[in-house]
């Protein structure tokens, strides 16, 4: 964990703080004033709150690149309704002497309700605000699924290969930043009441909060120059790997800078590499999940005699203007595995051993797995097969290998050249049968990425082939188990092909 990601992690906050603030205040004085639409915009607000924070981030990032406006926008909604509330409550709670009095020396509605009542709520609504800060650092963990940073891709990370300590670490950042944040506001709260609400002291903690976002604002904008190719980080060891060795490849023989922006999720990264308003230039991806996943194909929609990598590599160019290397290799297709416990008790070797034995085990996989996105799922792996498992059931990916270690079930789904793998001792299956296509590594660019940056792709194919299964299994064992930095993984395996 790094200063720059705590404090990237703060200015998301701040971000969003400052503009829920801006819109939380006039809702919650109208829904005072206009007792009609009060019901209205209560509800509203409510409804918002009830909505998954990364459902909501997800239906953002429809409408808005990946990044952290996405995350800032859904932060925003998700803390209105504590602000709007408080606003509207603090309001309805101020003494119905000192309204009157107002009226009666002749004040408008609008100039009581702001310059004599608002001063008077303004401990409860800052109490909301309060909420709303606080709360909004343990949502803006979320942004690491939607390219947005922060402490989140630390936290999954720590989950996935179960170290603690990482964990802790991040979890420990998150309780600070917190309690400065509240103990701050709450000494801006004991000072407003202690000045009487004074007009000044009232602006004091909003001045804070924009002088701390101005402090913070180049940990929220885009480093990215005009001349740099840019890619997203990877949640997974193995798409980290792939984009440093493109980094430290393209950067030692060509004069392009590299730029990797925040951790972005596979099916995310693609979706902000194609249309014209795109944020990244390149990826590294898969034949299979570019045709089943990405362009919503099956294997068997390939014209007899031609290969899955072909296929989708000219189906992408025709759809989206992207195109495929070389393969690099290595093959991370799914594969199905069973427990060190399942393994000596049945001894299975091949997914079909599975098939009289499927009643008394149980399937345990992540989230996507379970999906209709793609053909290569649970349903039709398991219909393909005649597998009727005893139960089955979804686990987040960053809690799949512990899940597994545990015993909380006996078969799950992996990746070929997971290094967890071997940490988990799983014991990998024949797939006898040919279900699963291959997952053929290769780097996925623009077209257009090739025009503006000639050469790329042939700095890039230098790797074609030079990685196997066993490599991409030690480099991320070395990653995730022994703990080593992904640059320098990356680097020695380049030095040791003579890359570099």
């Amino acid at each position: 964990m790094t200063w720059a990601l705590v404090l990237e992690h703060l200015f998301i906050v701040l971000a969003a703080s400052i503009l829920s603030i801006t819109i939380g205040l006039p809702l919650g004085i109208w829904a005072y004033a206009c007792p009609r639409i009060r019901g209205l915009i209560l509800r509203v607000v409510d409804i918002l709150q009830t909505i998954p924070a990364l459902a909501l981030l997800g239906i953002i990032m429809v409408l808005l690149d990946p990044g952290k406006l996405t995350v800032v926008t859904g932060i925003t909604l998700y803390s209105l309704l504590p602000i709007v509330r408080n606003t509207c409550l603090g309001l309805q709670q101020v003494d119905p002497g000192v309204k009157e009095a107002a009226r009666g020396m002749g004040m408008s509605k609008t100039y009581r309700t702001l310059l004599v009542e608002f001063p008077l709520a303004f401990p409860t609504v800052f109490t909301g605000i309060r909420i709303a800060v606080v709360n909004a650092i343990g949502t803006a963990v979320f942004a690491a699924f939607v390219g947005g940073g922060g402490l989140g891709s630390i936290i999954n990370r720590g989950i996935r290969v179960q170290d603690t300590r990482m964990i802790l670490t991040a979890t420990g950042a998150l309780m600070v930043i917190s309690v400065a944040l509240d103990l701050l506001m709450g000494w801006f709260e004991g000072s407003i009441q202690r000045n009487r609400g004074g007009s000044r002291t009232l602006l004091a903690p909003l001045g804070a909060i924009l002088a701390a976002f101005l402090l913070l604002l180049p940990y929220g904008l885009s480093s990215a120059g005009e001349g740099e190719l840019l890619l997203y980080d990877g949640d997974y060891s193995e798409t980290q790997i792939m984009h440093q060795m493109a980094k430290l490849l393209i950067e030692d023989q060509t004069d392009y800078t590299v730029t990797i922006q925040d951790q972005m999720s596979q099916v995310n990264n693609f979706k902000a590499l194609i249309g014209d308003s795109h944020t990244c230039d390149l990826m590294i991806s898969y034949d299979g999940t570019l045709l089943t996943t990405f362009l919503q194909k099956d294997p068997t929609d390939a014209p007899e005699g031609t290969s899955i990598y072909d296929f989708a590599n000219e189906l992408a160019r025709e759809t989206h203007g992207l195109v495929m290397l070389e393969q690099l290799g290595f093959d991370n297709t799914y594969a199905i595995a069973v427990t060190q416990d399942t393994a000596e008790r049945y001894g299975p070797r091949t997914v079909s051993d599975l098939i009289p034995l499927a009643g008394d085990l149980v399937f345990g996989a992540e989230h996507e797995f379970f999906t209709q996105e793609g053909s290569m799922k649970f349903g039709p792996f398991t219909e393909f097969y005649g597998l009727k498992f005893k139960d089955s059931m979804s686990v987040d990916v960053s809690l799949k290998y512990a899940a597994a270690e545990k015993g909380s079930f006996d078969v799950t789904e992996v990746y070929a050249t997971d290094g967890l793998n071997r940490k988990a001792g799983l014991t990998v299956l024949e797939d006898d049968l040919n279900f699963f296509p291959d997952y053929n590594g290769a780097f996925l660019l623009r077209e257009d990425t090739l025009e503006r940056f000639p050469g790329v792709d042939d700095v890039l194919n230098r790797l074609a082939g030079q990685i196997a299964n066993d490599d991409m299994v030690e480099m991320t064992y070395q990653v995730d188990v022994e703990k080593r930095t992904v640059e320098d993984v990356a680097r020695e395996f380049l030095q040791t092909r003579g890359l570099l």
